[in-house]
Order: structure tokens, then sequence, then C-alpha cells
């Protein structure tokens, strides 16, 4: 376990999913997902939606733990009326991920949010959303791409000190920061692309807005597991 770190990810729960000659209710993760925890050095490990109460236990049992990117994040949770270009809520996730976010920052398990899980992790501090923004999703069901740049000095520019392109595929943004969470990269129309707790948080926290899972880079997953291992 020490040289392999078991890295937690949460998942879809979706009604109606097909495989052979199924369609039935089942828990998904895209494979890109654990494909990347492996190459990052890291075992991967599903964690569908449960009671909240179970998060803790849940965390307790990880080294490290993933957010993964999905539907938006119910307006309701930082206050706001939705927008009509806002997706259908997805309670029973929102609720799970959230606490799960809270028991990994409670016992400071390392813990990366991508996509929806950087905007989840800045809900779950107090922070609000952009319900919509044009140029970061091409098409619907299609991954785009764009550059983003670090900012000197954060947790996210030491894994990745250069501007990179990155795989993207959203619509909603960070607006109002969460407590203690700092930008660590935008995009050239200055959209947070990445947040970070600071070092002196006691915790390796991070978010990234875009898709590492879609693309070949694994610095921000090798972070992760890196800081689980030392954990």
């Amino acid at each position: 376990m020490a040289d392999r770190p078991l890295i937690g990810v949460s998942t879809y729960l979706e009604s109606g999913a097909r495989w052979g000659v199924w369609e039935l209710e089942a828990v998904l993760l895209p494979a890109g997902y654990p494909r990347l925890v492996r190459r990052a050095g890291g075992l991967a490990a599903m964690l569908p939606p449960d009671e909240p109460e179970h998060a803790a236990a849940a965390v307790a049992r990880v080294d490290g733990l993933v957010i993964a990117g999905g539907p938006d994040v119910e307006p309701v949770r930082y206050g706001a009326e939705p927008d009509p270009r806002t997706g259908p809520p997805a309670r029973a996730r929102d609720t799970w991920e959230l606490a799960l976010i809270e028991a990994a920052l409670a016992a400071r398990v390392p813990l990366l949010g991508v996509c929806r899980g950087m905007q989840l992790l800045n809900v779950a501090l107090g922070g609000t959303l952009v319900q919509h923004i044009e140029g970061h999703a091409e098409a619907v069901g299609v991954f785009g791409g764009h550059l983003v740049r670090p900012v000197p000095g954060t947790r996210y520019a030491g894994a990745v000190p250069e501007e990179t392109f990155v795989p993207t595929y959203h619509h909603q943004a960070v607006d109002r920061l969460g407590t203690a969470l700092i930008a660590s990269a935008h995009a050239a129309d200055g959209t947070v692309e990445a947040v970070e707790l600071p070092p002196d948080s006691g915790g390796w926290t991070l978010g990234v807005q875009w898709h590492p899972e879609m693309g070949d880079d694994d610095r921000v997953m090798r972070a992760l597991v890196d800081a689980a291992r030392a954990a």
C-alpha cells in the first residue's frame, strides 16, 4: 500500500445504463480515471454515492481522494436560483461528494477535484459558481481544449510549472472563491482553472477545472499520488 496508494474516486449513479443485454441502474466511472491513477502510481477504488454519514469511514480507508467530473452542482447549494442553462440536479451525488470533501479536509487526506469536483470543493468552502460561460465546451459530448497558465508559487505550479494545453468540457466556473482557497491557474479569458488550499492549511488540496483523465499529462494525478504516499 505504501508503494501504490489507494485512491478513491467518486462516481456517477445513472438510472438506466446499457451494456450487453442489460439496462439497469448503474454506478459509472469513465475508464480514464482509473487508468490515470494507475499511470500515476496509485490503485483506484470507486466510491459510489452513499449516505453522507458513511463518508468519514470511506475516506479513512483510502490514501487519497478524487472527486470526479459530472453534472452541474445544484445552485441551491450556493444560495442561487438555477439558470435556464443549468443542468438537472444530481442531489444524491451532491450530498455524498460534499460529505466526502468535508471528511477529507477534516482528516487531511490528499484531495483532487476534477471539473465538477473543483466546483464542488469551492462550494463546500462557501464559494459560488458562474452558471454559464462560453468557449470552454466545443460541442455537446465533445471534449475541447485550451491553454492554462499556472500562478507562480502555487502547489499547482510546483507540479506543472509551464503553460499547458488541457482537455476541457465545462460551461460553469468558479465565481467567488471559497474560504481560504486561492486561484492557482487561469485560462486566457481569466477563468479560474485551478484552486487550492495553501500548504500551511495542513493538507494537500487541489482542484482543476479541466479533465486530466482525457489527456496524456499525468503530473496533476502524480502529485496527488505522491502526497497520498507521503501521508
